[in-house]
């Protein structure tokens, strides 16, 4: 997830393992420590896409490592809190839990997290909250600014029931989060079962900042379907899929390359291609698009969120991110319009557009 958001449940974590020892240093020490698997941003500047694509959540976000830190900090961390005696043990517990938590939390977004790196290179994802969250985060957030004013020994208990509020909701809405997706998934998998629908796998993501309205794309080998479901939808309301054809053939004379192996390994498989004058233009299909309407009436031209364009005679990086506005209220709106069930305001003709070079591609539409 986000920095802020990881800073923050640090904290917490730091709080509840160290606050009585150490007060507010206990907040410090948590957001450092909640951090540090996402340091990885360090080495950026000296790699490219691909290659940043590959180590980011990669090994800092494993059990290994984050064992491993424990075990080789405890001591230090104990020797420099020695005066507030705090044990190697609750030194080395107060690393794993501000680091397991910090991965964890990860883990329910649809990026994907090297849990088990270096004996898996399979990413775990379990596509509950969107990267970036809000209704998570906020909690955690206002809970710690508020327990932070009360530093005394004297009101622990204030600060151990803030803390207690702060997690709780978060964790809460998490838990509500995957009761969501249930209801969302049972209803994609009812209208894929009444259209008799063979497919080999799918999966199901969250919109943007919420988890009411959700999306859900389905791998059909050569097409992938996408379509949206509110959890206020009837269980019989029919989903409107858009079909993305896959443009396998558009890889076929860049497949060996290096960053494009990287991309289709990073996507999980849930790509698209498609060729342009310089090169191909990839697409991870499990980030959504963003949508723009009013182009021509009844239309809308979607935007892969997560897409590259891979220029084979470029000197230096290879790929490059195509530029993407958008009308953050606009879209907005039209979530919250489509949550309460006002298709209108979501579902039009849709044209894949965003492919450097291409005019925008009509997609079929099964209804």
């Amino acid at each position: 997830m986000d920095s802020i958001t990881q800073a923050a449940l640090g904290a917490a974590v730091g709080e509840a393992i160290l606050g009585k020892k150490l007060g507010n240093r206990a907040l410090a020490w948590g957001l450092l420590f909640g951090s540090l698997p996402d340091m990885d941003f360090i080495v950026s500047p000296f790699l490219d896409t691909a290659g940043y694509l590959a180590v980011h959540r990669g090994a800092s976000h494993s059990i290994l490592v984050m064992v491993l830190a424990s075990l080789l900090l405890a001591k230090p961390l104990a020797k420099l809190w020695k005066r507030e005696k705090i044990t190697p043990r609750r030194a080395a517990t107060f690393v794993f839990l501000t680091w397991s938590t910090h991965v964890l939390i990860d883990c329910f977004t649809v990026y994907g997290t090297s849990v088990l790196w270096p004996f898996s290179e399979n990413r775990v994802a379990f596509n509950h909250i969107f990267i970036i969250d809000p209704l998570y985060t906020l909690p955690l957030v206002v809970a710690l600014l508020w327990l932070a004013f009360y530093r005394s020994k004297k009101r622990q208990k204030k600060r151990t029931r803030l803390l207690k509020w702060g997690l709780g909701l978060s964790t809460g809405y998490i838990l509500f989060s995957i009761g969501m997706k249930f209801i969302a998934s049972a209803g994609f998998d009812a209208d894929l079962t009444r259209r008799g629908i063979a497919y080999e796998r799918r999966m199901e993501a969250p919109t943007p900042f919420n988890t009411l309205l959700w999306r859900s794309v389905v791998d059909c080998g050569d097409e992938l379907w996408v379509g949206y479901r509110s959890v206020f939808d009837p269980p019989s309301s029919p989903v409107r899929w858009t079909v993305y054809p896959r443009g396998k053939e558009s890889l076929a004379a860049y497949g060996d390359e290096r960053e494009i192996r990287t991309l289709k390994w990073f996507s999980q498989g849930w790509w698209i291609a498609r060729p342009h004058a310089e090169g191909v233009w990839l697409a991870d299909m499990r980030f959504g698009e963003t949508r723009t309407y009013g182009a021509k009436p009844g239309m809308v031209d979607s935007r892969i969120m997560f897409s590259w364009s891979f220029n084979i005679e470029s000197e230096g990086d290879r790929l490059q991110t195509p530029q993407r506005r958008v009308d953050a209220k606009e879209a907005l709106t039209r979530i919250a319009q489509r949550i309460v069930g006002k298709d209108d305001q979501w579902e039009a003709n849709p044209r894949l557009a965003g492919v450097p070079g291409t005019l925008p591609e009509w997609l079929p539409v099964v209804e």
